[in-house]
């Protein structure tokens, strides 16, 4: 079993940056990818960002040149920092881990609990 744990989210005005946490801890040796998904209000979980152990990212076209997601295999912690927050970006944010080489909105095999982000003036 993994168990993950995310970190830092909050409120933040339109144009801000917020930067999310996720640790991984147990059998995370079985882990391949990890990721960063959101589900707003009445929508389908997305995906956001994910990112292999070898360090292979791939991003949702909505964040592409704002968020960037990154991993310190050593600390088993992958980390998504936002740039140029938008109101729509407000979600529930999970971190998500699985041992294959990519997992959508609901496949990936472990789940955080999630942390909100909510973008407003």
């Amino acid at each position: 079993q993994v168990q993950l744990v995310e970190s830092g989210g909050g409120l933040v005005q339109p144009g801000g940056s917020l930067s999310l946490s996720c640790a991984a801890s147990g059998n995370i040796f079985s882990v391949n990818v990890m990721g960063w998904y959101r589900q707003a209000p009445g929508k389908q979980r997305e995906l956001v960002a994910t990112i292999r152990r070898a360090g292979i990212t791939n991003y949702a076209d909505s964040v592409k040149g704002r968020f960037t997601i990154s991993r310190d295999n050593a600390k088993n912690t992958a980390y998504l920092q936002m740039n140029s927050l938008k109101p729509e970006d407000t979600a529930v944010y999970y971190c998500g881990a699985d041992p294959g080489v990519y997992c959508s909105g609901y496949g990936c095999r472990y789940w955080g609990q999630g942390t909100q982000v909510t973008v407003s003036s």
